[in-house]
């Protein structure tokens, strides 16, 4: 059974750091583009941040350009998203998503990817 599971969320007052990990079960993560993606309460799904499958190409939400970084270690069949400087605004619900596409990227065709984990809440709070 082909599984993403997101671990690291939690509850952080502003200006902290979290690193969110994307580990899968069933197949490498190698062969896929991962992207990061929140859903805030009320509002829809946005993409956050994508990794394709060399490394060689990111893609960072403006909003968090500069403040989160996305990477993937092969190896280990894990995608991490470290979260610095985290405001009450990044509050949500993460996910993490396989895409078979080669290529570049992309954090807004949602639809390009075929395997989502279940989440994982971050709260930033004071």
């Amino acid at each position: 059974q082909l599984q993403l599971v997101e671990s690291g969320g939690g509850l952080v007052q502003p200006g902290g750091s979290l690193r969110l990990s994307c580990a899968a079960s069933g197949f490498t993560l190698d062969g896929y583009a991962i992207g990061w993606f929140r859903q805030a309460p009320g509002k829809e799904r946005e993409g956050v941040a994508c990794i394709n499958t060399s490394g060689g190409s990111i893609n960072y939400a403006a909003s968090v350009k500069g403040q989160f970084t996305i990477s993937r270690d092969n190896a280990k069949n894990t995608v991490y998203l470290q979260m610095n400087s985290l405001k009450p605004e990044d509050t949500g619900v993460y996910y993490c998503a396989a895409d078979p596409s080669s290529g570049p990227c992309s954090i807004v065709l949602q639809a390009a990817y075929d395997y989502w984990g279940q989440g994982t809440q971050v709260t930033v709070s004071s």
